[in-house]
């Protein structure tokens, strides 16, 4: 069994909060826009670490990490990418590779709208943490914490906190 730790949007900023929400797992992963790369050397030194770029990321960190993650973790096919949408409305670069062949746990951030939706189409759950970081439209900092226990996501946790309370 492997714990996750999931965030998004952080845009260079994180908050003790959600560092210490992140303490018992093995894995932290972030769906983009990720904002510098000091904050991207301190998540990786906190655990390992899985990222994308998102759209307001730089040369350096589209360097460091790829616009897909696409992995199996445990027993689970994952897909990570910033913009990607969700169920009935996948953002066009990847509505067909999912149609075509279904991870079992589609992610993505951007919209700084936790989501947590299950597609009965392709039978895949999809997540989206919401925005960690406090640059943004969003009233509320959100994460998940989950566990993958061979081929079963179970253990889904929320943080949220009020942005200004950051």
């Amino acid at each position: 069994m492997i714990k996750i730790g999931l965030l998004s949007d952080t845009h260079g900023y994180i908050s003790e909060r959600t560092i210490k929400f992140f303490d018992n797992v093995d894995e932290i992963w972030h769906a983009g826009d990720i904002g510098n790369i000091e904050l991207a050397d301190r998540l990786a030194k906190l655990k390992k670490f899985r990222a994308v770029y998102g759209n307001i990321d730089g040369g350096a960190l589209r360097l460091m990490f790829p616009e897909d993650q696409i992995f199996t973790c445990e027993g689970v096919s994952v897909w990570m990418t910033h913009i990607g949408g969700y169920p009935g409305h996948y953002q066009k670069r990847v509505r067909d590779k999912i149609y075509a062949n279904p991870p079992k746990l589609f992610i993505s951030g951007h919209s700084h709208i936790l989501k947590v939706i299950y597609d009965k189409k392709i039978n895949c759950l999809h997540m989206n943490p919401g925005a960690a970081g406090f640059s943004g439209f969003h009233k509320k900092c959100t994460s998940l914490r989950f566990s993958i226990d061979g081929k079963n996501i179970k253990d889904l946790e929320v943080l949220e906190f009020e942005k200004k309370d950051f």
